[in-house]
This record gives structure tokens, sequence and C-alpha cells, in this order.
């Protein structure tokens, strides 16, 4: 049956293989679905996740605090491989109860704390050490507002035109151009606001800078989604592209980027770490 022939059913059924690369690991319940219990290392934060976007987030976070001379801001970065389902484990479950990477344990106060949604994360840190969100009522308003912009925007680039353009079993072109649609407007929001402001909420570097370009800056630099950059022009927004440079060259930015990759960290326990990849780079 054609897509242009397809009438849903009254009642929806869970057909185990459809959902194309993670027909595997997609199903419509959530809770563990193996017992598997969580490594601990040493650092007050311990971090489970994925160098996607949503795992970048966390990490250019960590490593912007460490670089500002935070050093409470130590942690240990966990390798979860979500295509092998390790997201589904009881103690992944128990921190994330979404069972999608990033997840959070801080262990530096009195009490542990656990934290999912890398918003959520963001700001926790933020708050925590008084760095990368404007303190004025006004400048934390605006940060927030492209904080939470960017947590609302997400799904339409990576589950909407991300997931049809690149992964989906069959294209479809109604998706595709409706979410193309709206990755573009996403675009031309951020460049019409970077034409007013050197960083989004302002003349700062904020957390909503770095939760933005973990998600714009793959795309446009061609990183993501195949040809996705050119597919969808996104040369034409020259505001993102001079913000992307910005914050691009930035080192802890680079480091963050390397956690938890294949090409990169598939660990980070320490800061030497980095220098163990770049001796082994260099070798």
């Amino acid at each position: 049956m054609s897509d242009a022939e397809y009438v849903p059913p009254k009642v929806w059924t869970w057909n185990k293989e459809n959902g194309g690369q993670f027909a595997a690991i997609n199903r419509p319940t959530a809770g563990a679905q193996s017992e598997k219990e969580l490594p601990v290392g040493e650092h007050p934060f311990q971090l489970y996740s994925l160098g996607t976007p949503n795992g970048q987030k966390v990490t250019i976070l960590f490593e912007e605090l460490l670089e500002a001379g935070h050093s409470g801001a130590e942690y240990d970065a966990w390798l979860i491989n979500i295509r092998e389902g390790d997201q589904f484990g009881s103690g992944f479950v128990a921190l994330n109860p979404n069972s999608k990477i990033p997840a959070l344990l801080d262990r530096s106060g009195p009490e542990p704390i656990r934290l999912f949604e890398s918003g959520a994360m963001l700001l926790h840190l933020a708050e925590k050490f008084g760095a990368f969100i404007p303190t004025d009522a006004k400048g934390r308003a605006e940060c927030l507002s492209w904080l939470m912009w960017q947590m609302g925007s997400a799904p339409f680039i990576g589950g909407g035109f991300g997931h049809f353009y690149a992964y989906a079993p069959i294209k479809i072109e109604y998706a595709i151009d409706r979410y193309s649609m709206e990755t573009k407007r996403l675009f031309d929001v951020a460049n019409n606001r970077l034409g007013e402001a050197r960083f989004l909420a302002g003349d700062d570097y904020t957390i909503a800078d770095m939760a933005t370009y973990a998600w714009f800056g793959l795309l446009y630099r061609g990183l993501a989604y195949n040809d996705a950059a050119n597919f969808l022009q996104l040369h034409e927004y020259t505001n993102v592209g001079r913000w992307v440079e910005d914050i691009g060259a930035r080192p802890a930015v680079k480091r963050g980027q390397k956690v938890n990759t294949v090409s990169g960290l598939l660990e980070r326990h320490s800061a030497a770490d980095f220098d163990k990849l770049e001796q082994a780079a260099e070798g």
C-alpha cells in the first residue's frame, strides 16, 4: 500500500518491524528492559551520555566550566550506546525514566541529585557555579527564553527533519517538506537574532548558545544528515555562520564535542584523557 492510500485504523497497534534503523530499540512502552547497573567514577559529577548534539550540550558546558577555573566541575563521562539499548538498563532508567541520553548524577552535595533532559542539566550547572547565565532578571529571562526555544526546536530538527530526510525507510515528500520548512524557519529565527546581538542572549556567551550550537553548528558545518547543509542551503544564514565560527573556535567547545564519540574519547575521566588523544593522533 502506498502512503497516498494509507488510512489510519480506528485503533493504532505497534508493528515491531516498522521504524527503519531504530526498529530494534523503539517501542511504545517505558521502563527498564534489562538489569544493568551504571559504572561510577571518582568525580562529583557522573554523566552517562553519547556524543550526539544533546549529549554535547552538557560536555561543552563541563569543559567551559573547567576552562573558566571551576575545578569543582570535574566529571566522569560514561558511554551509553543507544543502538545497543544501554539506555534501557535498570541503572540508566533509574536516573532517566525517559530512557534518553544524557543522564547526570550530581554527587557534589550532601545528597545525590539526578537530572535528566539536557536543558535541566545546563540550568542546574550554570546556577550551581554561577557561570554562563546572566544574573540580572532581564538577562536571565532572555537566556532562558532562548534555551527553552532550543529545547522545543530540537524535535523538529532531529526527530522531524533528520529522521525523515536521513533515516526513514522510505522517503515521504510531505514529511520532508514539512520539516525542512520548519528547520529553515528556525535557522531564520536564529539568523535574525544574531544580526542584532553577538550571542543569542545578548553580548555574553551563555548556556543558550551552547545548547543551540550543538545542533545548529553540526548542521551548518554539513556534519549531520548526509548533505543536509546543501539541501537546506544553510550557507544563506550568514549571521548563524559567523556565530558558528566564533563558538566552534573555543577550546572548551572542541573538547566537549570529542567526549563519548568513536572518533574522540569513548569515555572521559580527566583532562589528561585529551592529552592522550592528542598524543595518539600525533604518533
